[in-house]
């Protein structure tokens, strides 16, 4: 039997974040009022109004399965099967990271750079290497209506799971996937290549937190015994097909940019401008740009 059964709404939700902060999880009001929101399917206002009803036995049901999956450790976002980025709400699948405000820093250093360069009105092609969900290339053709863009993965569930979030957004008809190795698959020029490819130290995957090392895809985080595997592969490639000029945007873990850095002067590419850093400081998207002819 549930723990909530017989419970109003309110102390259904008062219930949880009492288990959840016991547990340790910093988020524990707002996971509570999250998910009894998502069992009840209501949202803040509706739980507001509904906060002295009794819960009925398939919701208290419900509630109780969300409770345990969050204190086994599962994100909240798997458990709601979706995650908002740059304002859309994308859809979430076992073969996807989920997004994480970090990685808007790359939409915006590359918003940035283009409209120092006066294209963002342009019909730019777009690339995303190693897309998951589309949450970069979505975000970016969000933001610029001219363009057409192409997202890679060399999973195919990730590219179902990408292609259904562009159909959400209403952006389809701008949106291309290709299964491939990063940009293997993709023929230039480009005005844009971004990438968010895995970065963390195969050594430092057992310790990272529980929600990331047991729900995140192994192959999106692993970066080799460095972190840098992923980009030795792609940032030569998208060199190859970088549009004099244009700019090759990525994510880079902490303390790995310059490193980064290095590898796109190796390949060609000039610094486009200072990384980015995130909202703790860490340098966290990186750009180098094609020599204009």
């Amino acid at each position: 039997m549930s723990s909530f059964a017989s419970q109003t709404v309110e102390a259904a939700r008062r219930a949880l974040a009492v288990r959840l902060k016991t547990a340790a999880i910093e988020s524990a009001e707002l996971d509570a009022r999250i998910l009894t929101g998502h069992a009840l399917g209501l949202d803040l206002t509706g739980l507001i109004s509904a906060a002295q009803r009794e819960l009925t036995s398939d919701e208290s049901a419900r509630l109780e399965e969300f409770a345990c999956r969050r204190l086994a450790g599962e994100p909240v976002a798997r458990i709601l099967g979706h995650k908002e980025f740059w304002g859309l709400p994308l859809q979430l699948s076992s073969a996807t990271l989920v997004p994480r405000p970090d990685t808007e820093t790359v939409v915006e250093l590359s918003l940035e750079l283009l409209r120092a360069g006066g294209n963002l009105d342009r019909a730019l092609r777009i690339a995303d290497l190693g897309t998951g969900s589309g949450a970069i290339l979505l975000a970016l053709l969000s933001e610029l209506p001219a363009a057409q863009g192409f997202g890679t993965d060399i999973s195919e569930a990730a590219l179902q799971t990408a292609s259904a979030n562009a159909a959400r957004a209403g952006l389809s008809a701008r949106a291309t996937f290709v299964a491939c190795d990063y940009a293997s698959g993709l023929s230039g020029p480009f005005d844009l290549i971004v990438s968010n490819p895995p970065y963390i130290r195969t050594a430092d995957i057992g310790g990272l937190a529980a929600e990331v090392r047991k729900y995140d895809p192994l192959v999106a985080l692993d970066g080799g015994c460095d972190g840098l595997e992923a980009y030795r592969g792609l940032i030569p490639q998208a060199a190859g097909l970088l549009a004099p000029g244009a700019p090759l945007v990525v994510e880079a873990g902490q303390g790995q940019s310059s490193q980064i850095r290095a590898l796109m002067a190796a390949a060609g590419l000039t610094p486009a401008t200072a990384p980015k850093a995130d909202l703790a400081g860490i340098p966290r998207a990186v750009a180098g740009h094609k020599m204009a002819r």
